[in-house]
């Protein structure tokens, strides 16, 4: 009993002991907490108060610097405007000195002014009076003259209206006689200059373009190397020559001429084809009809293979721009076309730099010009297909094309067959006369191309009925004039047509010849 009450008591002890221990444990940690705090208190006002010390010393280093940087402003500023003040100062200056000169002008020329309208005062004054005298004598004279006229009309027994008359008719003849001779002047100088300058136009072009020009042979032969090979061309019994002139079509000339064999063909492009076929047969050494049609049939392709490339070079030659393709291969043939031995197409690019140097000269489209020079001849590329004339089939071809109506005219008239719509067809005309004159253009010489023209007459003339012929164009067409009295209407038909008929059978003449025949009736009478 006693010894529980002795634990009890124990137990009882020991929890006091505990609370109380726990207890000042507590105040002990209290206590240490808050001297803890209490220093950490101090240490935040401790560094609270350096950073308010520091922001306070970069308040005062900013104050400062702004009152130094403001005050730096103020001086840069106060400098600005003294200097802008001196300068506004020393305009002022100029000005003054500037106004100051004007006004000392001024007044010397108020007083030259001054000076002037006294002058002129006086010299009015003086006017006045001489226009008071001259008034008196105005006056003085019209009564002399109407004394005189009353003398003149008692004394001649006319009336004023009447010598007025007769004095403007002297007056209008006299005037009309200057007139017609300064007229006449004024014409014969036009004249004169106009001719000097189509001169100077003229040679000068022709010395611009001074192209060189040979003469092409319209005959054409091939060298054989031997008799032997005349035998292998002419072949058994005329077989290979048969062979060659039916798959060329032309005509194979081989007589008693020793190592040469003549090539004959209205048509040039045939006859070259046939040269270089014959001059590559005797090169390879075989001819017979099969090899001869494969030999044609080659070189026929490389001719008409030259012939595009020769009408290229032409178009970069005479730099025409735009011109259809089609019309290349017409170029290329007249490099194989003559005209009195002069190549067409050299004759075609030469009047093409001739227009346009004229053209030039007179202010026009030197390009257009060029362009219709260069095509004027192009119907001599197929004249040996097409009937007509040159320029009428020329003008066919390109019209085929859309080329403009100023290349129509002027390659249908350039050889005076089509009036001129424009000025390109006179220049053409003129260039293609100028190239073909050339001295040793053409092949043909004075005496046969005057012979020609007079036989051309003599045929015309020895029809009955017909009193007098004309060649014109260089002989491309005949004029004849006819007797209206012995030639009518139907009979005139006839014999335009039997003088183209003996033309074509007597002379030898390039394209054609136009037959125009004129009959014409006058009938004068006078009324006595």
């Amino acid at each position: 009993m006693q010894n529980s009450i002795i634990l009890a008591n124990l137990e009882a002890s020991a929890i006091i002991t505990g609370i109380i221990a726990l207890i000042l444990g507590g105040v002990i940690a209290w206590f240490i907490l808050s001297a803890i705090g209490k220093s950490k208190t101090q240490l935040a006002k401790q560094q609270g108060e350096t950073i308010i010390s520091d922001a306070k010393l970069q308040a005062e280093n900013i104050t400062k610097t702004a009152q130094l940087e403001s005050k730096a402003d103020a001086i840069r500023r106060r400098e600005e405007f003294e200097s802008e003040t001196a300068a506004i100062r020393t305009e002022l200056r100029e000005t003054e000195r500037h106004l100051s000169k004007r006004e000392d002008n001024v007044d010397r020329k108020w007083e030259s002014l001054t000076v002037k309208e006294r002058n002129l005062e006086n010299r009015e004054k003086k006017l006045t009076d001489k226009e008071r005298d001259l008034n008196n004598k105005n006056e003085q004279l019209k009564n002399t003259l109407a004394e005189q006229r009353s003398q003149l009309m008692r004394i001649a027994g006319i009336s004023a209206e009447e010598a007025k008359e007769i004095l403007l008719q002297r007056l209008e003849d006299e005037v009309t006689h200057e007139a017609s001779v300064l007229i006449e002047r004024v014409i014969n100088k036009a004249k004169e200059e106009s001719d000097d300058r189509c001169r100077e136009i003229i040679l000068n072009a022709i010395q611009r373009y001074a192209a060189n020009h040979t003469c092409d042979s319209t005959v054409s032969t091939v060298d054989i190397p031997n008799d032997d090979m005349k035998g292998r061309v002419i072949g058994r019994e005329g077989r290979n020559i048969r062979a060659f002139e039916k798959a060329t079509g032309v005509d194979v000339i081989i007589d008693d001429t020793p190592g040469v064999v003549v090539v004959s063909a209205f048509d040039p492009i045939r006859r070259e084809v046939a040269r270089l076929s014959l001059e590559k047969l005797i090169q390879d050494g075989r001819i017979h009809p099969s090899r001869i049609e494969e030999i044609v049939h080659e070189t026929q392709k490389d001719i008409d293979s030259k012939i595009v490339e020769i009408g290229k070079n032409a178009i970069l030659e005479t730099n025409v721009n735009g011109l259809n393709n089609k019309l290349i291969p017409y170029l290329g043939r007249l490099n194989y076309r003559t005209s009195y031995g002069q190549n067409v197409l050299r004759h075609s690019v030469e009047v093409a730099f001739l227009s346009q140097t004229m053209a030039e000269e007179l202010g026009l489209n030197g390009d257009l010009a060029r362009r219709c020079g260069l095509l004027h001849d192009i119907g001599k590329a197929a004249d040996h297909e097409i009937e007509g004339g040159h320029p009428q089939i020329g003008a066919d071809i390109v019209r085929k094309f859309k080329e403009k109506p100023e290349v129509i005219n002027a390659i249908a008239g350039h050889h005076g067959d089509v009036p001129p719509i424009s000025p390109y067809t006179t220049l053409v005309a003129a260039a293609d006369a100028m190239s073909a004159s050339r001295p040793g253009a053409r092949r043909e010489t004075l005496e046969r191309y005057i012979k020609r023209l007079e036989e051309l007459e003599e045929i015309a003339t020895s029809f009955d009925g017909a009193k007098q012929a004309y060649a014109i164009q260089a002989g491309r067409e005949i004029r004849v004039i006819v007797d209206p009295e012995t030639v009518n209407d139907d009979r005139a038909w006839k014999i335009a047509h039997d003088i183209a008929k003996k033309v074509e059978e007597e002379l030898t003449y390039p394209g054609e010849v136009k037959v125009t025949l004129l009959r014409e009736l006058r009938c004068v009478e006078y009324a006595r």
